[in-house]
């Protein structure tokens, strides 16, 4: 029997390493001889770094920068030994899980922490850079990332704007004479795992911003300023954004990476399996069991579980879900190829409770009877 684990982390619960050890328990309660072979995955937010960490050589650099509310905190990238490549996760300076759920405001928010960590690397020579911009708590298109890396936000009276979503609406001018002059030669892949577009009804802020902490006001404030925020950039940089996939990802990020800094935008996933030889690994295997905190219509567009799922099915091995919940009705739940989907979270307990490392994992184990 051969299992291969490889499930995205319960944001807030348990990492990627932590459910494949838990499935692994759960495995060798049935068969005691089973093979199980435990991935570190993630889909470009939080674990990126893990994940890449185990198939590149290099160290981890650890420095002071501001979280989403602009508080310093300690925050850390990964750099090849040879100094050209740096991969950094944003939600390590600019992620949701770094505010008490009561300071959830997307209005206030910034990525500022995550151009602090991107100039950090620019100044210890690095110009290759992989970024995973999944987990964020922010909605201010780049705005914050841009000023850290130099930039210019004005108003229509010149005066400097607050780095924030509530000042998307109000750019009149960008002055990019102080960027930081090694941009010039930087390249920067971007993961995502979003097909979203910059604004509308499918973009950043309806989609995304809600469950950031913007109410429906400022949804529509949000919208308007991402809205805002793709003319600007078309107007300084030549490129529309507007309608590109990928662009609504963490809150307008992706679109400004494109616009701004030439990135190229790939699923977050795929760059993580390809790097691990995902492909290989479960040639052979008997089940692959993958798996997020909370399953919903965003799994079926390309995130992570869904990715790992369609590989497995293209060499026939069959693939079952674990999730902490799952709000996917029975009918898109048997039309998404997954084998199973097994939510680990009992009728009746608390979010809190279930939660909590040891109620999540406890529950992930029976998982293996679908071995």
């Amino acid at each position: 029997m051969k299992i291969v684990a490889a499930s995205d982390s319960f944001k807030g619960s348990l990492t990627s390493l932590e459910v494949a050890e838990y499935v692994e328990l759960g495995v060798h309660d049935i068969f005691p001889c089973g093979e199980v072979i435990k991935l570190c995955v993630a889909d470009g937010g939080e674990g990126t770094v893990d994940a890449l960490y185990s198939n590149l050589s290099g160290k981890t650099i650890s420095i002071q920068v501001s979280d989403p509310l602009g508080r310093k905190i300690q925050a850390s990238y990964f750099m090849t030994t040879d100094g050209h490549t740096a991969v950094v996760e944003m939600s390590a300076a600019s992620g949701l899980p770094l505010l008490d759920p009561s300071e959830y405001n997307p209005m206030k928010t910034s990525t500022y922490g995550t151009g602090e960590l991107i100039s950090d690397a620019l100044s210890r020579g690095c110009r290759r850079f992989l970024v995973g911009i999944g987990g964020s708590a922010t909605n201010d298109a780049g705005m914050g990332m841009l000023a850290a890396l130099g930039y210019r936000f004005y108003d229509s009276q010149g005066q400097n704007l607050d780095a924030s979503g509530s000042s998307l609406s109000l750019i009149s001018g960008v002055d990019v004479t102080h960027a930081h002059p090694a941009l010039a030669e930087a390249e920067f892949i971007v993961a995502c795992d979003v097909d979203s577009p910059m604004y509308g009804p499918d973009g950043a802020a309806y989609i995304y911003a809600p469950q950031k902490g913007a109410d429906e006001h400022m949804v529509r404030l949000l919208d308007n300023g991402l809205r805002h925020f793709s003319s600007i950039a078309v107007n300084e940089t030549g490129k529309d954004i507007s309608e590109l996939p990928g662009a609504g990802a963490a809150g307008g990020l992706g679109g400004c990476f494109v616009a701004f800094l030439n990135a190229s935008l790939t699923s977050g996933a795929d760059l993580i399996l390809d790097a691990i030889g995902f492909d290989d690994i479960i040639e052979g295997a008997d089940l692959v069991v993958t798996g997020e905190g909370r399953m919903d219509s965003q799994t079926l567009r390309g995130k992570l579980p869904f990715k790992i799922m369609s590989r497995a099915a293209s060499k026939g091995v069959p693939c079952a879900a674990v999730c902490g919940s799952c709000v996917l009705d029975k009918s898109a739940v048997g039309n998404s190829g997954f084998y199973v989907v097994h939510p680990v979270t009992p009728v009746g307990v608390s979010l809190e409770k279930a939660m909590q490392p040891s109620t999540a994992g406890g529950n992930i184990g029976p998982v293996a009877k679908y071995a």
